[in-house]
């Protein structure tokens, strides 16, 4: 095997090292962007829900919904 096989190899992984840091970049600033601008449900949103199905949630409704959705 000669050197042009190992640079080679060599160009592949540093290749697939930058893809992979650059990907990473990328989609973690895509990710943030998302959330600034679809925030996750919050307690006053579910209180607009129930209040456009014309009811008026209680507390414990509030806090069983959001602990169901994991928050």
């Amino acid at each position: 095997m000669g050197a042009g096989f190992w640079n080679s190899i060599l160009y592949l992984v540093v290749g697939l090292l930058v893809g992979g840091a650059l990907g990473f970049f990328f989609t973690k600033r895509n990710f943030e962007k998302q959330l600034k601008e679809n925030p996750p449900v919050n307690e006053k949103m579910i209180r607009a829900m129930f209040m456009q199905m014309g009811r008026k949630p209680s507390e414990a409704q509030i806090r069983a919904i959001m602990k169901s959705m994991g928050q």
